[in-house]
């Protein structure tokens, strides 16, 4: 059957209840009812952004509950032999007006059983919706309306009543998951509001019951402050604001010191839960609070409080400024999902990049018809199914002429279902990350090295993407006493280039502003008009380029601890230059927070004369002897003995960087040489020293005669007693693995045979060694390893060259912290500037490259 026959019209069949039961009859076996854990996805393609709202619908596998668009249902009829599929369809249409003006009454049920994401903007009375879902069997694309209790079998009646009644299924299941998926609240759109002349004061809040003055919560209905109980978000309280809704019954509340730009934490009372308000801004406005330019803190203080008219919130986004939207492939905006900007801004940067586009992009056919039963979990077809959104201009669509006319005539616009919303690609790559799964904004230039680090363990083929960033440093420490040196190097990803505050060109007025902020604070009056610090970009250079001490540092010529300094140069210089700029920092108490200052960041960059030199003439090595270990209680200060106790490793820290994937003993290596400093050092450790030939060999110290670390081998494991089962072996065997290549991986891996086989595709040997992976392997094998090809080079993988380069995006923070705030992202695209604040992509009138955090550079040819 043609394609267009088999999604033009359908066949809808015209049975009596009995033809129908016959009809369903082969097909039972494949139909199942949704248990506890299933994950059904009846509101998103796993391999496009269509919804029940697309022209196609959606058609959700009535097996493995997974949902496909029109174009791509039949890849998965084919590659399963799955036939039963539930249809669902979202019609929106605009609402007819009787001679009142009034709408009519609606007269058919309109009852909306899809939980979809939607836009503000179709929350209005203009439109209405009406859901439909229907069964349809392949390959005759047979269709049979519902509900349909009567001529149904009772199983598939109960199958498409718990289809159709699933959470979603990014809602945790785990009791003890860090947070879960909030839903919108049913009062958000019909909330009523008192016109009662309240207004909400910037500071100075307190209960309306008691004294206290924090844990304080507004009500959006009455605009009264009260305080919480001791259960919400874990602060002390009275549990005024809940006596409040038992007497007066109005449902939401938004907490007081959580409103920035992005949103707020809001309350529902009838629903016992946080709730989603898609209409807080005009919720709070009814208050006279203005969310785009109030960044609240728990004590009262806003960001306009502190930086008046000059607030980086405005400048980083262009407020005030008519920008002019575009439209297109590479124009796509995408969804914020709650503090999920970090995501948006870095995957715009790195989809703008040709590497990774023809990675993903170029390659979505194959990547796509090799995924796994589930594409839902293969980070290969989320990269490849977000790139292909963001570039193809199939979700970036200008309105029509006639939709222009109507948006000028009535000075409103109708819904657009433009830009993605990455939900499916943000639950798979935060998978087990305690930060990134959570809701709560995070630090992008973290997630950028976690995508790094997914991309490295998730390779297509012979080529990674990744490489264009990866680059060779070369650290220089020199003894101070002896004056002999080492080098070494490491890889790395991006440059972080510390602000060097003394070098300040404004000092005078930073001083003048200070005295002043400081006597408008004493006698609590509003602060001076902010000055923010000026730092040529040349002095942070500068500061890359000198010497800082080495702590604790031992010298192996001396055979004891010394002064020790250490310079870091480029030993080659990658493809695209990541910059960061350290502004995040911690204050006296220890709080995190933001160095608000302006580097004027060059258009052009040459760092060529940062290119290492390796060991000079006159210069003499340390002599290659590692530290001894001393027993920390031995008056002699002897050396570690062989009947040692073994040093401490933190083993929570070791198990979480295992759970990633890397090696067991390279975890016990990353948390031992930092020092048990937790795992995000340990990671940072990892992914510098990836490529070393021992990276996943057993833990070694000096005193223990050579000998591995006593506990490598896990509680209870004596080295030598290693040997991996052999039905493990076995089974690695059978996908095509060499016998030797299986024990090495479940050694290094401690018998763990999910972690045993991400092993192996993350070292692969050379060919010679490791026979390619067979294209028949088990699809169901992780990380599309049925489709790397070669295998990795020998060395470091570098792409070197000049150290020239030219600016061509910016990522930029607004807030007051990495735990806070609001990310932008600035990409130059055909020779102009372009401005991505999650959904909204607009062409830039004035691109602030003097307040970003991550700037991309790309090397100019030679």
């Amino acid at each position: 059957m043609e394609r267009a026959a088999l999604f033009g019209n359908g066949r809808e069949s015209q049975m009596a209840a009995g033809d129908v039961g016959e009809l369903l009859v082969p097909y039972m076996p494949t139909i199942r009812v949704p248990k506890t854990g299933d994950r059904v996805y009846k509101t998103e393609c796993a391999f496009s952004y269509d919804s029940p709202a697309s022209e196609g619908g959606l058609y959700v596998c009535m097996n493995t509950f997974l949902g496909f668009g029109r174009e791509h249902v039949e890849r998965h009829y084919r590659k399963t032999g799955q036939c039963v599929y539930m249809h669902l369809k979202r019609h929106v249409k605009e609402k007819v007006t009787g001679a009142s003006g009034g709408a009519l009454p609606k007269r058919r049920n309109t009852k909306l059983f899809l939980d979809l994401e939607s836009n503000g903007d179709l929350n209005n009375d203009e439109y209405e919706y009406e859901d439909e879902a229907k069964l349809v069997i392949f390959p005759d694309h047979y269709e049979i309306p519902l509900p349909n209790i009567e001529e149904l079998p009772a199983l598939v009646t109960i199958a498409c009543d718990a289809v159709l009644s699933s959470k979603s299924p990014y809602r945790k299941q785990d009791p003890d998951s860090w947070e879960e998926e909030l839903q919108v609240s049913k009062h958000a759109n019909t909330l009523v509001q008192m016109d009662n002349g309240v207004r909400i004061p910037p500071s100075g809040w307190k209960c309306a019951k008691c004294d206290l003055r924090e844990n304080l919560w507004l009500n959006l209905t009455d605009g009264s402050i009260l305080c919480g109980k001791w259960f919400f978000y874990g602060n002390g309280g009275n549990g005024h604001a809940l006596e409040h809704y038992k007497e007066m019954g109005y449902p939401l509340a938004v907490k007081l010191g959580t409103i920035t730009p992005d949103g707020a934490d809001v309350y529902s009372f009838d629903e016992e839960e946080a709730v989603l308000d898609p209409h807080i801004a005009k919720h709070l406005a009814h208050f006279g609070i203005d969310m785009l330019q109030m960044h609240v803190t728990e004590n009262g203080l806003r960001d306009n409080d502190i930086k008046p008219r000059i607030s980086e919130w405005e400048v980083i986004q262009e407020s005030g400024v008519k920008l002019k939207p575009m439209y297109g492939p590479g124009y796509t905006g995408m969804k914020n999902l709650g503090n999920s900007c970090y995501v948006n801004t870095v995957m715009q940067a790195i989809f703008s990049i040709p590497e990774f586009q023809r990675a993903y992009v170029g390659s979505l056919p194959r990547i796509f018809d090799y995924s796994p039963l589930d594409p839902t979990q293969d980070f290969n077809t989320q990269m490849a199914k977000l790139g292909h959104g963001l570039l193809s201009g199939q979700y970036s669509k200008p309105p029509t002429k006639s939709e222009l006319i109507e948006q000028v005539m009535k000075e409103e616009h109708k819904p657009q279902h433009n830009g993605i919303s990455p939900r499916m690609f943000k639950a798979f790559v935060s998978k087990g990350h305690p930060e990134f799964s959570s809701n709560r904004q995070q630090d992008a230039q973290e997630f950028f090295l976690h995508l790094i680090n997914l991309i490295e363990r998730n390779r297509i083929g012979s080529e990674n993407p990744s490489d264009v960033f990866r680059f060779l440093v070369e650290e220089r420490t020199q003894c101070c006493q002896s004056r002999k040196v080492r080098y070494t190097e490491r890889v790395d990803y991006l440059m972080q280039l510390p602000v060097a505050m003394e070098a300040a060109t404004n000092k005078d007025e930073l001083i003048a502003y200070e005295l002043k902020r400081r006597e408008a604070e004493a006698a609590r009056r509003p602060p001076p008009e902010l000055v923010r610090a000026r730092i040529p970009f040349s002095a942070c250079l500068q500061a890359f380029t000198e010497p800082e001490n080495v702590q604790d540092f031992w010298s192996s010529a001396l055979q004891a601890k010394s002064a020790g300094v250490k310079t870091s140069r480029f030993a080659s210089f990658p493809e695209y230059l990541v910059v960061q700029i350290k502004k995040f920092t911690f204050g006296l108490d220890w709080i995190p927070k933001k160095l608000d200052v302006s580097i004027d960041m060059p258009d052009l960059l040459d760092i060529s004369y940062l290119r290492a030199t390796g060991l000079q003439p006159g210069e003499e090595e340390l002599p290659d002897i590692s530290p001894p270990i001393v027993i920390p209680d031995d008056p002699k200060g002897g050396m570690m003995n062989h009947f040692m106790e073994p040093p401490d490793i933190d083993e929570s820290s070791v198990m979480q960087l295992a759970e990633m994937g890397f090696p067991l003993e390279a975890c016990r290596k990353a948390v031992y040489y930092t020092g048990n400093m937790g795992p995000e050092v340990a990671f940072n450790w990892i992914i510098a020293h990836m490529e070393e030939p021992d990276f996943a060999e057993p833990l070694a110290i000096p005193g223990y005669g050579g000998e591995a670390f006593p506990g490598a081998g896990g509680p209870g494991v004596a080295g030598l007693d290693n040997q991996p089962p052999e039905e493990m072996v076995a089974i690695i065997a059978s996908m095509g693995f060499q016998r030797n290549v299986a024990l090495q991986a479940l050694r290094a891996t401690n018998n763990n045979l999910e972690h045993a086989l991400d092993w192996i595709i993350s070292h692969p040997e050379p060919e010679e060694e490791i026979e390619t992976v067979s294209e028949t392997m088990n699809t169901e094998n992780h990380v599309n390893a049925n489709i790397l090809a070669e295998s990795d080079p020998e060395g470091p993988r570098i792409k070197d060259g000049s150290g020239r380069y030219e600016l061509f995006g910016f990522v930029s923070h607004m807030g007051t912290s990495t735990m806070s705030g609001h990310y932008v992202c600035h990409l130059k695209k055909e020779g102009r500037w372009v401005i991505y604040n999650d959904l909204k992509v607009c062409a830039s009138e004035r691109p602030p490259r003097e307040l970003g955090y991550i700037y991309f550079y790309r090397r100019i040819p030679s």
